[in-house]
């Protein structure tokens, strides 16, 4: 599945990139649909941080991110650095009490605040202390009247705030806000946004809430979290992305969805789950139609099962992985070496599933055997790997099982 989001640049009063905003887009079509403002900002926010990744976007530079009343009063942009990103609150928040008492407390904890399509209102009484915390006033300049503007402009001497002129499209439009002092300058006149894609995989199996409930408890179970995540595909491949970052990215490579766990840390898990169930609560579920995912977590759980039966030095969670990524390139219709430059899997696991000979590939491929019912091709693994056929057939019906029960969750919450 692509995914996409938009990057538009600011540039300040030399003309040179000093930040981007980031925008919602569907597809290739550079124009902005008609969306749930919840829905658009956690999309920008699982393709830009887990999908993309946020360094790739930024190169270095702030990144302003549009975040609803909902969303801010949910503490969204507490989950992310404040060097990474600047709060951009839209012009649908209706300025009152909540809303200063979070700004604030979002500059305490060293947010930079952004006010979009920012009209002052006089009648409002929170509208002037919300122009006293914030960072940047942005005005857009197809919207706006020559008087609103100018309220805004004597404000910025007076209170502090740089401006930003957004929608500037025309070279007379640029050379007005240069000569009303704008600090910064955004629009069609320097850059049309620019699409960036990705893939995704899609989500399959609903368990962000199951996970929630186990990271609320007092001490909360590290085995029942990766048990639960690793029964969502799309979920752990965001995991091994996001922790792949270079905010994140470990010493060692990945050989467990426990051992990512461990280094990620259980409030941190808990913050993108809880994006993640924020963009999940305002998308329709779709019908469980995707055969390769399920194929995917038969097989994962299969490699596992058999993987405990032989006597080696590779670890069962390692055998799990090699098979719940091992059909990956068809999720993504995108090559298996390109996909593994973005995941910090262990080298064994990377050689698996490129087709390189160690043991995890000859189990993987006893696994596909049996799939096929390629008979012939199991013998001949089973006496490489030493295994019978009674632990074959117990293991390819308890992987069925398996999946089947997960399927039977699932249709159970549609």
């Amino acid at each position: 599945m692509e995914v996409f989001v938009a990057r538009q640049p600011i540039f300040d009063a030399n003309e040179e990139k000093a930040a981007y905003e980031l925008l919602y887009r569907q597809n290739q079509m550079n124009s902005f649909p008609n969306i749930d403002g919840d829905q658009a900002t956690a999309d920008v926010i699982i393709n830009s941080f887990m999908n993309i990744g946020i360094d790739s976007l930024s190169s270095g530079k702030p990144c302003f991110i549009n975040f609803t009343e909902n969303l801010l009063k949910l503490k969204v942009p507490t989950y992310f650095n404040p060097r990474d990103i600047v709060v951009e609150i839209l012009e649908s928040v209706v300025p009152d009490k909540d809303i200063v008492a979070i700004c604030l407390e979002l500059k305490k904890l060293g947010y930079k605040i952004a006010l979009d399509d920012f009209v002052f209102n006089d009648s409002n009484p929170f509208c002037k202390e919300l122009m006293r915390i914030a960072d940047y006033v942005k005005v857009d300049f197809l919207a706006t009247t020559e008087e609103m503007r100018n309220n805004i402009e004597v404000f910025s001497r007076l209170l502090g705030y740089k401006m930003i002129a957004e929608k500037v499209e025309t070279a007379e439009q640029y050379r007005e806000a240069r000569e009303k002092g704008y600090h910064y300058f955004q629009g069609y006149f320097f850059s049309k946004p620019n699409i960036i894609s990705s893939h995704d995989v899609p989500v399959y199996f609903h368990s962000y809430y199951s996970i929630i409930q186990s990271l609320e408890v007092s001490e909360p179970s590290i085995e029942v979290i990766s048990e639960l995540i690793e029964q969502d595909l799309s979920l752990s491949y965001k995991l091994l992305k996001l922790i792949n970052s270079p905010a994140y990215r470990p010493k060692h490579k990945i050989h467990s969805i426990r051992q990512a766990i461990v280094l990620l840390g259980f409030m941190e898990i808990k913050r993108w789950i809880y994006v993640l169930a924020v963009r999940e609560r305002v998308v329709t579920k779709g019908k469980l139609e995707n055969e390769v995912i399920t194929l995917c977590l038969t097989r994962a759980k299969m490699c596992e099962l058999v993987g405990k039966k032989r006597k080696g030095s590779v670890s069962t969670s390692s055998y799990f992985l090699t098979g719940m990524f091992s059909l990956m390139d068809t999720i993504l219709s995108v090559p298996m070496m390109q996909i593994l430059e973005d995941l910090p899997l262990d080298d064994k696991i990377c050689d698996a599933l490129t087709g390189q000979s160690n043991e995890l590939k000859d189990l993987l491929e006893l696994v596909i055997a049996v799939e096929k019912a390629d008979w012939s091709e199991v013998e001949k693994k089973m006496v490489l790997l030493q295994l019978v056929e009674e632990d074959i057939s117990e293991s390819y019906q308890q992987a069925c099982q398996w999946t089947e029960k997960l399927l039977a969750q699932e249709l159970a919450q549609q």
